[in-house]
């Protein structure tokens, strides 16, 4: 008997990873830069955890408000498409099959085959067939909105957790070296955790992360520092 071969395909994971990688990413650094600018102004032990954690709720709920509208507005064009596509398989499905067999042919097939294939997956699923061929749409793309909101805010916090953490048992006066050491060790291997799931090159991910991230709470650190100075 003849046996199926199981086959993972990385792109099965792409719906939660870019939300869950960019919640986590920004979460950490955003929440890093604002501890260090604010422990850089030369602010006490209870202020510096009071902006970490207004900067750890705000932005998880920015993150899923955002995420949710973002993907809200990709799913109703998706829903748009699909509804246009239906319509015009009732009103004129002799040039939907065209149209379907005339994307397979640019693919290499020839006409004649392009055209069996058309008519046996429309005959299965039309909408199903112009809905990937056509329009770029499946089930491992299409848009889940409350998925992407709930993945952005918890990775969010997760990645705000690690500064705070962090800031929470360092001595004042060294908050600024220990998180911003801390949050970049953080960093890298957020970059490469992301590399290793999407696929991609691991050293590259985790020197880009890294990179931004440093660049960051260095000019907080600086703007920081000026303002207290100001103040």
């Amino acid at each position: 008997m003849r046996r199926v071969h199981a086959e993972n395909h990385l792109i099965d994971r792409i719906g939660w990873l870019r939300a869950a990688v960019l919640g986590a990413n920004d979460g950490l650094v955003s929440t890093a830069s604002l501890i260090v600018g604010v422990a850089a102004s030369s602010a006490v032990s209870g202020e510096i955890l009071v902006a970490g954690t207004a900067g750890l709720v705000a932005g998880a709920m920015s993150m899923a408000a955002g995420e949710y509208v973002s993907v809200s507005s990709q799913s109703d064009t998706e829903r748009a498409d699909l509804a246009r596509e239906r319509r015009e398989l009732e009103q004129d499905p002799a040039s939907e099959r065209e149209e379907l067999a005339g994307i397979y042919v640019s693919r290499g097939l020839d006409r004649d085959l392009a055209l069996r294939v058309a008519d046996q997956l429309m005959a299965k699923d039309a909408l199903g067939a112009h809905a990937r061929d056509e329009l770029g749409i499946s089930e491992f793309t299409t848009a889940r909105p409350i998925q992407a909101a709930l993945t952005s805010a918890a990775t969010f916090s997760a990645g705000a957790a690690m500064p705070l953490g962090v800031a929470a048992v360092s001595p004042t006066n060294l908050v600024v070296y220990s998180v911003s050491a801390a949050s970049l060790v953080f960093l890298a291997l957020l970059g490469a955790l992301g590399a290793k799931v999407g696929g991609a090159g691991i050293p590259r991910a985790t020197a880009r992360v890294a990179f931004w991230g440093a660049l960051a709470m260095a000019v907080t650190a600086g703007i920081g520092h000026l303002v207290g100075k100001a103040v």
